[in-house]
């Protein structure tokens, strides 16, 4: 038979509506009464490789989010330190790390996305260590567990699957020396920057809003290794060691990105004052670890993750506003010795370093799809061909 354009249309419409019913009815489509998510744990695209065998790193993602967590877990214990820049933090433990105690107290950093509900992926890399090590034999283990999120929902995606503890100790379970997956992955899943510049929390504002992800960046000085790890999900732009905001667009990357100056003086700053009252977890925060292995005194740790905090502000402009929830985290194996390589020179490095990680976060934009004879509406055919069959 031969069908006329206007009834293809019809046709083509009709079948489209029935099958949307019948995957409402099946339940395909992520909802309240869905099947649980599945974790996801492939190992595959960029990756930085490095040498730190104090130190291993899983990820686990829901692809029905899309969402994600990343573990940095140390078997033999760190000692730790935070800074917290942002006006709206996530936090587990953090707290712990504020009391300048000078021994090893912490075996896992955990990042999220989920917002809030993402910290229970610590819960799961803390219930995920205690199994380990009952299998070991250690029955009366506590895990030391410090974790953050990001806030990845909203109007970014239209499901709600967020991390939890399933997914904190699929991440720990495949754990693995010397790799960091770059790029949309991970806690960085489904991480963005450089919404402060868009005006609107619509989805149509939203569309504009470029991705970024998680990267890192590794050193080693003479005996001493240094690493940094972030996720970037900054309502700042991520800007260039030239001053050139890297990716200004959702899904392209061809267009050059004006200088951060040049947006700065042309932006219209935003109207009145917030006066610091959210309605509840802001949608931007950048989460970072500096770990190494050189011993370093409490107080010279807090002062190396101050330092490379507040250097940030370099890569990614604005930084720790009251609507970012930034938080670092610095960690050491306290290995070795380095009298040639003060705290200081120390903080200096490592600063570089975290520029290089965020840089590293912006994933690659997908190669644009081939055409389609097609055109998005039901039946639109090319050259107003007929519909045959």
């Amino acid at each position: 038979m031969r069908l006329s354009l206007h009834h293809a249309t019809h046709y083509c419409c009709a079948v489209v509506a029935a099958l949307f019913s019948a995957l409402i009815a099946t339940d395909v489509v992520v909802g309240q009464d869905s099947p649980r998510p599945i974790p996801k744990m492939h190992k595959d695209g960029p990756s930085l490789r490095f040498d730190f065998p104090g130190m291993m790193v899983g990820i686990a993602e829901y692809e029905e989010g899309p969402t994600g967590t990343t573990v940095f877990y140390f078997p033999d214990g760190v000692k730790g330190a935070v800074d917290v820049r942002g006006g709206a933090p996530g936090t587990v433990n953090a707290t712990a790390l504020m009391n300048s105690y000078d021994h090893k107290m912490m075996e896992a950093v955990v990042f999220s996305g989920g917002s809030w509900y993402g910290l229970s992926a610590a819960t799961g890399v803390a219930n995920g260590i205690k199994e380990a090590k009952a299998a070991e034999g250690n029955v009366d283990f506590i895990a030391g567990v410090v974790a953050a999120i990001i806030y990845d929902v909203g109007v970014r995606r239209y499901s709600r699957v967020t991390p939890d503890d399933r997914l904190g100790k699929a991440a720990l379970q495949s754990a693995e020396p010397g790799w960091f997956p770059l790029g949309a992955r991970g806690a960085g899943r489904f991480a963005m920057q450089g919404s402060y510049y868009l005006r609107g929390k619509d989805a149509d504002v939203s569309a504009g809003w470029p991705h970024s992800g998680q990267g890192g960046a590794f050193r080693t000085i003479g005996p001493t290794k240094i690493g940094v790890f972030t996720v970037v999900n900054a309502g700042g732009a991520i800007v260039d060691r030239n001053g050139r905001i890297v990716r200004c667009k959702r899904n392209s990357s061809e267009e050059e990105c004006p200088l951060i100056t040049d947006r700065l003086k042309a932006f219209a700053p935003i109207g009145g004052s917030t006066d610091g009252k959210h309605g509840g977890p802001t949608s931007n925060t950048t989460l970072t670890l500096v770990v190494t292995n050189q011993k370093l005194p409490f107080a010279a740790l807090q002062r190396l993750a101050v330092q490379v905090h507040g250097s940030m502000s370099r890569a990614i402009q604005p930084f720790a506003t009251e609507s970012d929830g930034d938080v670092l985290y610095a960690v050491t194996t306290d290995e070795v010795e380095n009298p040639s390589l003060s705290p200081l020179d120390l903080g200096v490095l490592a600063s570089e370093l975290a520029w290089d990680a965020v840089l590293s976060s912006v994933p690659d934009v997908p190669a644009a799809p081939a055409l389609l004879e097609t055109s998005p509406g039901c039946a639109v055919w090319k050259n107003s061909r007929q519909f045959s069959g």
